[in-house]
């Protein structure tokens, strides 16, 4: 478990333990769990505890108020959900709900108290345009106008610049695998499609199967090179891992499946870090399968001093000895594991120059004795 430090960790897996805390403690614990993301989980938990009431009054009355926001946020999504579908139905494809969007459509615990800040969905590639089109149709504009940008994701990741809906102020972020195609790692996104499931009472809404839905959240935490939510997505893969993890055939699937799929790596991080963070119930003999995705040598004690620093509450409370140069190694990782080098310098020093404009720019805009 822990350091004390790391509040909001302490207090989701021993709810109990929040009956010792001090004035100053509650008042930390609260700054944690916002920062984290966990805010919400953490009064859902103490709510199906029945320890909410227990809670000193303002606290307790952040907590309810984080709940109530997620509450009207999973039925805003669930709206957004039925949005979609009707744009889409005349483009005669299949709508798979990715990360959050799924949790919540699928009834999955992970849903619970967890917070949203768009809808991702999966298409096939070859119904990109005709999708793209329908979504255009119906109020969903593309962002990133910018000519590179457009060929940047178009060509190299692994969905279509985010699309916004002049209404609603919404976002609907559309895939057509899980990882950019110019990643290290080579996903067989035929098999993702293969698997789906559809979603009972829902009329043309799939979901992963189960192990896939852990792939995927795995994939994503440990390719990502941002950790303002990596705890809470290392929450969201514990709480995946404990509610599948009660099926027979679950156990026994999920190490294979990560073979077909190319995702011996990430499986291996996932199972990895929420044994050591958060202690989830992972059968041993798994643990002891899903090394076929360890990394050689030095490789395992680097990823090791990394994520044990990076997987932590992004709060100047819990900042310990390498913190920075964690997260910040890890980032640099994110890019190298994502672009072969040659596409990579050229991403990253155009960029560099874009923001130097943008700062030329701005300065112009805020001191009139810099404009010609």
């Amino acid at each position: 478990m822990r350091s004390k430090r790391d509040l909001i960790v302490v207090a989701l897996l021993t709810p109990r333990f929040l009956s010792q805390l001090s004035a100053l403690e509650w008042d930390l614990l609260i700054r944690q769990g916002r920062a984290a993301n966990l805010l919400a989980r953490l009064a859902y938990i103490l709510e199906q505890e029945k320890l909410i009431d227990s809670v000193p009054f303002a606290p307790r009355q952040h907590l309810t108020s984080a709940l109530k926001m997620a509450l009207r946020q999973e039925i805003a999504l669930r709206w957004e959900v039925e949005c979609i579908r009707q744009a889409l139905a005349d483009a005669d494809v299949n709508i798979i709900l990715l990360k959050g969007a799924a949790y919540v459509m699928a009834g999955c615990n992970t849903a619970k108290g967890r917070t949203f800040s768009d809808v991702d969905i999966m298409l096939p590639k070859q119904k990109l345009a005709i999708s793209e089109s329908e979504l255009n149709v119906h109020g969903w504009q593309g962002s990133h106008h910018d000519t590179y940008d457009q060929r940047y994701y178009r060509r190299w990741m692994h969905e279509i610049p985010p699309m916004r809906h002049v209404r609603r102020g919404t976002t609907i972020d559309v895939h057509h695998t899980i990882l950019p195609e110019t990643a290290r790692v080579k996903v067989s996104t035929q098999a993702l499609f293969d698997e789906v499931i559809a979603l009972p009472g829902q009329n043309n809404i799939y979901v992963f199967q189960p192990a896939d839905m852990v792939l995927h959240s795995a994939t994503h935490l440990f390719h990502e090179g941002d950790f303002d939510k990596g705890l809470r997505d290392l929450f969201d893969l514990d709480s995946l891992l404990r509610e599948f993890g009660t099926q027979d055939d679950f156990w026994g699937g999920l190490v294979s499946r990560a073979v077909v799929l190319g995702l011996t790596r990430p499986l291996y991080y996932a199972l990895r870090y929420t044994t050591l963070v958060l202690n989830s119930p992972v059968p041993s003999d798994v643990l002891l399968d899903a090394n076929i995705g360890k990394p050689f040598g030095l490789t395992s004690v680097a990823m090791d001093f990394c994520y044990l620093r990076a997987l932590r509450p992004v709060h100047t409370s819990s900042r310990s000895l390498g913190t920075w140069s964690a997260r910040f190694a890890l980032y640099v990782r994110s890019h190298w594991i994502r672009m072969p080098f040659h596409l990579l310098a050229y991403h990253l020093v155009r960029k560099a120059f874009i923001n130097l404009e943008k700062q030329d720019e701005s300065e112009l805009q805020t001191d009139p004795s810099l404009k010609i």
